[in-house]
């Protein structure tokens, strides 16, 4: 059954269209000529047809059925060449044959039904596994993602949209076995490893200080450096403590002169006593002490030189990984240490008789090679990572993986449990549907195969001419025509009846056979198919005699719909006429609602169709009622509409007094432009048509409205009947 119907950018609908909704099993759509009535019919009937791109259809269930309907374009595809394709039916049958089909067939309608029920459960079972995964992936979006997305953005790469995490985090879920890490630690490898990839860094030269502090423990800084003292000399130099004094005056003595009195005391027997009292091992001792000192000024020298460019380059370095300010006064203390004992060590080299005891650097060394060993610590675990880059990113992202669905682990083992449950259940279900469709399917080919051994195209003939006949119509009938499969229509004499029809002849034909096409198929496989009727004005050239019969004719189909009895599950009727709405639309003189029908009025202003819903509400009370209140509603705007409906009132109303002159009447307006407006509005009175004139299109011209409308109301003052114009245009106003 449909249940929907959307009609846009297609003939008189534009963009934003109508929209047939909540349509029931049986559907009534009123609206006058021109306003889209066949335009939903053709639609229904074709939907792949180009024009209808813009449309849609819904079906309950998603379960398109076969949709027969009957318009204009059915009776050119039909009865284009006189000729019929034939109506397969039951026929000759035997009642137990007819019996076993209708049992199968109720069989068949059980089957669907439960597929259909089953179809349901499992649509209802996917939308709540929808609903849950959508809830799902809401949550663990603000959850999860945004709760993480400044320390971890990057390790969400490729999942940044709310399906992709999702998705994401249930995989990682199933499969990761990384280890576990703290929040804290996965921040800071995170801080190394995202964003720019690093670069690798030098190591930083140790530095050795190893002789300066051997150097540093000499004995000879204690040693006091004296002179040999069995010299006779040598107790003066003792007693006065000038060894160093007179060590330096040693070198001032040139000739006789003495470099300290400036007297000639100087002989050879006190030159010799002077250089035995500075023996070998007293200059052997000095040189000793030159030699360390030197050697200790250069290393110490160096090793300050090399630390002062590793504090210049580790300043200058924004990745460094040594304490730097440590570092800086470290070696602010050492520099200072080395400055006293270079002093101390000039003395001693001055005054070799002195004993002195150099400051220890050991301490400000231990703590300097420390700290570069803890950078280069540092700076290895860096370029570690520098060399296995790709290797330590992988992990750190599976690492904060695994901690998110840690922290987030409930909630997922809550989801999944929920998760695993439905889709058991929804493949269970999909499971029993199949299996009710294949039952469908043999079911189906066994009635099929049934009807083939009992179907035939004869009743059809004799159903169409019983009802010619029971209505009056003698001068011909359907025969079967020489191409097999096909019928003919043939007058009383023999002769083919294919160009002398007249037109309600052949629509009233036309409506005959598609009825039986109702009841039938075209091929015999056809025949119990379930299906959908769009009737568009069936009632199109014929008198009212024939229209009853049509509207008879079809409340037997709406009365079997109903009553779910036959093949036919929904019908779509639409009409221009209200006497034939209002016979066809008859419940009974009790019931006004039926639960099973919708009404709908289709209206066309300034060329767009607009749709108003009645529900189960008719709105056609009466049709001469329904033409006042179309005349008085604010919505009609088309000229074309409010000229046709003034006709249609005339015809209506003073075709029941009898006939007027019409000239005599034309002639009591003054003006041409007046007596033409009447002369178009009376003519009516003598067509005894009861349908708009479809080859009549006068527009008007928007100004000339008015002057109709006053025509229109003094064609009633004129023939002394404007009370009956007041009373309805007042009722009209009303019922409003």
């Amino acid at each position: 059954m449909i249940t929907q119907i959307d009609i846009k950018n297609v003939a008189t609908y534009d963009n934003q269209g109508v929209r047939f909704d909540d349509l029931k099993k049986v559907n009534f759509i009123y609206g006058a000529n021109g306003c889209g009535k066949t335009t939903i019919s053709n639609f229904v009937h074709d939907t792949s047809d180009p024009k209808f791109n813009s449309c849609s259809l819904t079906w309950q269930n998603d379960l398109p059925l076969k949709v027969l309907a009957y318009n204009k374009e059915f009776r050119e595809r039909n009865f284009g060449k006189g000729k019929l394709n034939g109506v397969f039916t039951l026929g000759e049958a035997t009642a137990e044959q007819i019996k076993e089909i209708e049992k199968k067939s109720e069989e068949l309608k059980t089957i669907k039904a439960d597929g259909i029920q089953k179809r349901e459960t499992l649509d209802k079972q996917k939308k709540e596994k929808e609903d849950l995964e959508n809830d799902f992936k809401e949550t663990t979006w603000t959850k999860v993602y945004k709760k993480n997305e400044t320390a971890f953005k990057e390790a969400f790469q490729g999942s940044m949209q709310k399906e992709t995490f999702k998705n994401k985090l249930l995989q990682e879920a199933e499969n990761n076995n990384a280890q576990l890490e703290t929040l804290e630690n996965l921040k800071e490898k995170s801080e190394t490893i995202f964003g720019e990839q690093p670069q690798r860094i030098d190591p930083i030269s140790q530095i050795s200080f190893d002789r300066v502090l051997e150097i540093e423990t000499n004995d000879i800084w204690k040693k006091i450096i004296v002179g040999k003292a069995d010299v006779d000399i040598a107790k003066l130099i003792q007693r006065l403590n000038i060894n160093d004094w007179v060590n330096q005056g040693r070198d001032y003595i040139q000739d006789d002169t003495c470099p300290f009195c400036q007297q000639k005391t100087i002989d050879e027997d006190f030159k010799k006593q002077i250089e035995s009292f500075f023996d070998e091992t007293y200059l052997s001792d000095i040189k000793r002490l030159k030699e360390l000192k030197q050697e200790y000024n250069t290393l110490t020298q160096n090793i300050i030189n090399q630390l002062n460019t590793i504090e210049t380059n580790q300043k200058a370095f924004d990745n460094t990984k040594l304490d730097i300010d440590k570092f800086s006064a470290y070696l602010k203390t050492l520099t200072s240490q080395n400055t006293t004992n270079n002093e101390l060590l000039n003395n001693k080299i001055k005054e070799p008789s002195r004993s002195i005891e150099l400051l220890s650097i050991k301490e400000q060394a231990d703590l300097i090679t420390e700290l570069i060993a803890q950078a280069n610590a540092e700076i290895k675990k860096h370029n570690d990572i520098v060399a296995n880059f790709a290797t330590e990113k992988s992990n750190l992202i599976k690492a904060i993986w695994k901690y998110l669905i840690e922290d987030y682990k409930t909630d997922i083992t809550t989801f999944n449990g929920k998760k695993n449950g439905l889709e058991k259940g929804i493949e269970n279900l999909e499971k029993q549907r199949k299996e009710k469709l294949d039952e469908y399917d043999k079911l189906d080919v066994e009635i099929k195969n049934l009807n083939k051994n009992v179907t035939s195209i004869q009743p059809t003939i004799d159903e169409i001419n019983r009802i010619l006949k029971s209505y009056g119509f003698l001068n011909f009938e359907i025969v079967p025509a020489q191409e097999e499969g096909f019928y003919q229509i043939q007058r009383e004499d023999g002769t083919i009846a294919e160009t002398t029809l007249s037109e309600g002849e052949i629509t009233f034909i036309t409506f005959l056979y598609y009825l039986q096409l109702t009841k039938g198929g075209i091929s015999e496989d056809e025949v119990n198919n379930e299906r959908v009727l769009v009737i568009d004005d069936p009632i199109s050239s014929l008198d009212s005699n024939v229209l009853f019969v049509v509207s008879t004719l079809i409340k037997d189909i709406i009365k079997n719909i109903k009553a779910d009895i036959g093949n036919v599950r929904q019908l779509i009727l639409l009409t221009h006429n209200v006497y034939f709405h209002k016979e066809v639309s008859f419940i009974d003189g009790r019931t006004k609602i039926d639960n099973k029908t919708n009404f709908w009025i289709l209206r066309k202003n300034d060329k767009v169709t607009s749709l108003q819903s009645f529900a189960m509400e008719n709105p056609i009370q009466s049709s001469y009622e329904l033409l006042w209140q179309e005349l008085k509603s604010d919505g009609l705007k088309s000229s074309l509409t409010i000229q046709n409906i003034m006709r249609r009132i005339i015809e209506n109303y003073f075709k029941l007094l009898g006939k007027y002159g019409d000239d005599d009447l034309i002639l009591k307006f003054e003006t041409k432009e007046e007596q033409e407006i009447c002369r178009s509005l009376i003519s009516w009175i003598n067509d005894g048509s009861h349908s708009i004139n479809d080859d009549l299109f006068v527009e008007l011209q928007d100004r000339t409205v008015e002057a109709y409308k006053k025509v229109f109301k003094d064609i009633f003052v004129l023939t002394d009947h404007v009370g009956h114009y007041n009373m309805m245009m007042c009722e009209a106003d009303t019922q409003a």
